[in-house]
């Protein structure tokens, strides 16, 4: 700790303070240490750059001279908004607002890296994920200038080592205030049960939307296809959502007219999907084993099949959970289809109309998958056996399922059967079903839009359904600056009532 040096007279009072100061303080020596635990020992020197973690947590609450800041190439540049910090792959902050010189304002990503090489180094000029960067932020350029490049080093606002104590401060893990949404202040103000009745408004036009997807395509394919679609579509999440949808298209084809087995069943929809390895690990026997039975089917069905294989390209597997990977959902939906009964036994689930605490375990049982000889003790075609066995599907999946495709399908079904109970019954479960697993979209929507509110301050997961439908109506048509929003005003009428 910095002592305290007076340049003028003072009360005795206050030189008796200012003396503590300089005195050992052992709150503060500890807090200290326990803030270079998390973010590791910091020396300047002129050969050794900072981490890029500080360099993200500086641009991140743009601890520049900003008035002062210019491109390797010498063009000015303003940041109108530095955008929001990405935790998945790709850039490292999503939606900036940037100006170069006296161009228009524009929107785009920003990736940030030690040096200006990083970006050929690390392969981005390859990743298109990478395509919307429109600001490349490094420490130090080194002539690699394809894409704007701000060095930082010249432009901090403070010494470095200050910057990388400040770094384990709270200030630094708060969400800047300036970053938040115009209608962050307005809706911290709405009382809980206001804000809970706005949400749940957002989230009903939100299963409403989801029932209309879901009826549409039953029009084209039939309710059961529409189900079995929607399904395989919310198990893939964000990223792989398109592959398991084209697979759940190919339902009938890779079911075929004949009973078909579990497990050949895996090996069609690993082979279609392009997921089935073409070598055997060679060093993990029970996983061969079970790669050769997969074979055994593949290698005679390859060839039918080949004409609608999805490519390996089309799925995402960067940042998944080993629960989430491709390769096990595709096992659970083996699983399925290999039960023919599946969908009576939701329809008995809901008909039985179960009380809501009981609701969400009945519908998991229904969808659990018995156990599977290899894929209840592995996460994926690489990894080494669990110590025990896993289920195929958790109960937060469960939730997803349910909000997401199951209830919006037994709602809309209700409604067009003009069944008034049932379409009830949907609403009763929706709005009272337990929340679901918190997520980036959700963490970001809180920060701007309710000031930094936690996870536990929505209670029930159409609460989430509700702020995710704000952001669909809303953010997602504005830039990160709020330009244009109407929801500010929409959150005051309602404030007002």
């Amino acid at each position: 700790m910095l002592p305290l040096k007076l340049d003028f007279d003072v009360g005795r009072a206050e030189k008796q303070w200012a003396v503590t100061l300089d005195q050992t303080n052992f709150y503060a020596e500890w807090r200290a240490r326990q803030h270079s635990r998390l973010v590791g020992t910091f020396k300047e020197t002129p050969e050794t750059p900072p981490p890029e973690r500080l360099l993200q947590t500086i641009w991140h609450h743009q601890r520049l001279r900003r008035d002062q800041l210019r491109l390797s190439d010498g063009r000015q540049v303003r940041v109108l908004h530095p955008g929001f910090w990405n935790r998945e792959a790709g850039p490292d902050f999503r939606d900036a607002v940037l100006q170069i010189d006296t161009e228009t304002p524009h929107t785009g990503d920003v990736e940030v890296d030690i040096h200006s090489s990083g970006w050929r180094g690390h392969g981005h000029d390859r990743n298109p994920n990478f395509k919307n960067v429109a600001l490349h932020v490094v420490w130090e350029g080194d002539g690699c200038t394809e894409t704007p490049t701000l060095p930082l080093k010249t432009f901090l606002d403070a010494p470095l080592p200050e910057l990388a104590q400040w770094l384990g401060s709270e200030a630094a893990q708060v969400f800047p205030e300036e970053l938040t949404g115009q209608c962050c202040a307005p809706l911290r103000n709405v009382p809980a049960e206001q804000l809970t009745e706005l949400l749940h408004q957002a989230a009903l036009v939100r299963l409403r939307r989801k029932a209309s997807d879901l009826a549409a395509r039953a029009r084209q394919a039939g309710w059961d296809q529409a189900l079995w679609e929607g399904l395989l579509r919310a198990l893939g999440y964000k990223h792989n959502a398109w592959p398991l949808q084209c697979l759940a298209e190919l339902r009938p084809r890779l079911l075929g007219g004949e009973q078909v087995s579990v497990l050949q069943l895996q090996a069609r929809l690993l082979g279609v999907g392009g997921l089935l390895p073409a070598e055997l690990t060679r060093t993990r026997s029970g996983t061969d084993q079970y790669l050769r039975r997969v074979w055994d089917f593949w290698w005679r069905e390859r060839e039918a099949f080949q004409d609608c294989a999805l490519p390996r390209e089309l799925w995402h597997f960067s940042g998944l959970r080993p629960a989430n990977h491709p390769q096990r959902r595709l096992a659970l939906v083996a699983h399925w289809w290999n039960r023919k009964n599946l969908i009576d036994r939701l329809q008995k689930w809901f008909a039985a109309g179960k009380p809501i605490d009981h609701a969400p375990a009945a519908l998991l049982d229904c969808l659990q998958a018995a156990d599977d000889p290899f894929w209840s003790r592995h996460w994926t075609l690489r990894s080494a056996a669990l110590a025990k066995p896993q289920p195929l599907l958790g109960a937060t999946r469960v939730t997803d399922l349910a909000i997401n495709v199951v209830l919006p399908w037994f709602w809309v079904r209700s409604r067009e059967g003009k069944n008034d109970a049932l379409c009830r019954r949907a609403e009763q479960y929706y709005f009272a079903w337990p929340k679901a697993e918190d997520n980036s979209v959700l963490r970001l929507a809180r920060q701007r839009l309710l000031g930094g509110a936690t996870g536990r301050s929505l209670k029930g997961a159409a609460a989430q359904q509700g702020l995710l439908q704000v952001v669909r109506d809303f953010c997602a048509h504005s830039n990160a600056i709020c330009e244009n929003c109407q929801f500010p005003e929409l959150v005051r009428e309602w404030s007002g009532k």
